[in-house]
């Protein structure tokens, strides 16, 4: 099996992007000064009102540049796509399976 990478990652968003769910599952807040449990479930990407490389420009993406990304596959009944962990929290973004 195929290492994922940041850029594995991030090619599957860049070729999904009408057609991509997001999961923002934690998140960092300057509030607590951590990491805070989110579960919103799925929901349809959606841009940021700023650009940022390390969001894509999309609001719920954050990958760091200076600690290490951890990448995964992620599948359940009705979404697949890669789920990331680091030090800003973990998302998980998704396309619908095709049934």
């Amino acid at each position: 099996m195929k290492k994922i990478t940041i850029a594995t990652v991030k090619s599957f968003i860049k070729k999904n992007t009408e057609s991509l769910f997001i999961n923002v599952k934690s998140r960092f807040d300057g509030m607590t000064d951590g990491i805070e449990d989110r579960n919103g479930g799925f929901q349809k990407i959606r841009k940021a009102t700023q650009f940022h490389e390390r969001t894509m420009g999309y609001d719920g993406i954050n990958f760091t540049s200076s600690t290490k990304n951890w990448c995964e596959h992620y599948e359940d009944d009705l979404y697949k796509g890669f789920r990331v962990d680091n030090c800003c929290g973990c998302f998980i973004v998704a396309i619908l399976k095709r049934t």
